[in-house]
């Protein structure tokens, strides 16, 4: 990994993550190109209503006060993660809907 991702790493280790952990999710850093870094969303937070929301409000925050000359935007790859599908496939399996 290098000097910038683990830095990026830092900050949403300290900063992020608790508060998404709370919320049963998690996140992972796709890639970063030209200030903009792209993330996925995981766990409850994947395809989750609030996640332009929580992107903006906590994640591009946080990074961009923490590291301004790295980020300046962060952007939701959105895509739904293999744990989300099976819970869906789980719920409809065991309710018979």
């Amino acid at each position: 990994m290098n000097e910038e991702l683990k830095r990026i790493e830092a900050v949403l280790d300290e900063k992020v993550r608790p508060t998404l952990h709370s919320h049963g999710g998690e996140i992972k850093v796709d890639r970063l190109e030209d200030g903009v870094l792209h993330v996925n969303l995981l766990g409850q937070c994947a395809g989750c209503p609030s996640a332009d929301l929580t992107t903006e409000s906590l994640v591009q925050a946080e990074l961009v006060s923490a590291l301004p000359e790295l980020v300046r935007q962060v952007v939701v790859v959105q895509e739904v993660s293999d744990e989300l599908w099976e819970q869906a496939k789980k719920l409809l399996r065991d309710h018979h809907l």
